[in-house]
């Protein structure tokens, strides 16, 4: 079983049938019972859940990415089964408030591959993130690896449709060895057999270096690539002939404040660009 088509070309698309390029905004959620600063409250982190995504349908957004982002510190492998419970009845919901087609995602901070695609295989989700989807890196939650041999096992033991989209060299973290972004990017595509591949900067809301966009779709040109983090309208522009969409989370609140909720009208001005690389595309 292989995910859902995430291959470039001619008619074809992103999960979902959407053609490319897509904007996918982030659904940040409050706080998860288990961690630290949970206040007990489902009702309320659903409340917030909620009216973000229908703020990132309204401007314009092709899909939605749920993380527990507000969870931190983070459990750097296995999330405890209390988070994977909140996360499938949070996902299956807000599937259920999002229209035909619209592309929704799960990430489970920091690095819990096979929560998070069991979460999107129960609960109707177009894709997963995986931070760390092979080789090894030095991160904050201490040393992750990556599991893309267990992730894809899971993924047929299951025949899920779900598509896995692997960050190269993720924020946050630094190599234990250092290697060409090419060499990474090739192992994810061909070794690890991801779908899509994420290109960030180096910490949440700093922006990617479009040498590092060119150099990864120079060698890979035949699978979707997306810019994901630090994107605003001016580095949408910069970024947009060298990829095939964004994942943005701060800049679409209100102010760009991480913590504010979504703001429509940010949502709409992102979309405008990609909508107009879009048309120029065609």
């Amino acid at each position: 079983m292989t995910g859902t088509a995430f291959s470039r070309g001619p008619g074809v698309a992103f999960p979902g049938g959407r053609p490319l390029p897509v904007l996918l905004g982030m659904v940040h959620l409050r706080p998860l019972p288990g961690s630290p600063g949970c206040r007990g409250d489902m009702h309320e982190v659903m409340s917030h859940a909620s009216a973000d995504l229908a703020a990132i349908i309204a401007g314009g957004g092709d899909g939605a990415v749920v993380e527990n982002f507000w969870d931190s510190p983070f459990h750097g492998d296995r999330v405890p089964p209390v988070t994977v419970a909140a996360l499938a009845t949070i996902v299956s919901r807000l599937r259920d408030r999002a229209p035909a087609g619209f592309l929704l995602g799960v990430n489970v901070l920091r690095n819990d591959a096979a929560s998070a695609l069991s979460i999107a295989h129960a609960a109707g989700a177009s894709f997963i993130r995986v931070n760390v989807h092979m080789g090894a890196v030095v991160s904050d939650q201490g040393i992750l690896q990556g599991r893309a041999d267990e992730t894809l096992r899971l993924r047929r033991s299951l025949g899920a449709a779900v598509s896995i989209l692997a960050d190269v060299a993720v924020k946050h973290s630094a190599p234990l060895v250092e290697r060409p972004i090419e060499q990474e990017v090739l192992d994810l595509a061909e070794r690890g057999m991801a779908d899509g591949i994420l290109v960030t900067g180096p910490r949440t809301g700093s922006p990617v270096d479009p040498e590092r966009l060119i150099r990864a779709r120079r060698v890979a040109p035949g699978i979707p690539l997306l810019a994901a983090s630090g994107i605003d309208p001016d580095s949408a522009r910069l970024l947009a002939p060298h990829c095939d969409g964004f994942i943005v989370g701060g800049w679409i609140k209100e102010g760009g404040r991480i913590e504010a909720p979504v703001d429509r009208d940010r949502v709409a001005a992102l979309a405008a660009i990609v909508r107009d690389e879009s048309g120029r595309a065609g």
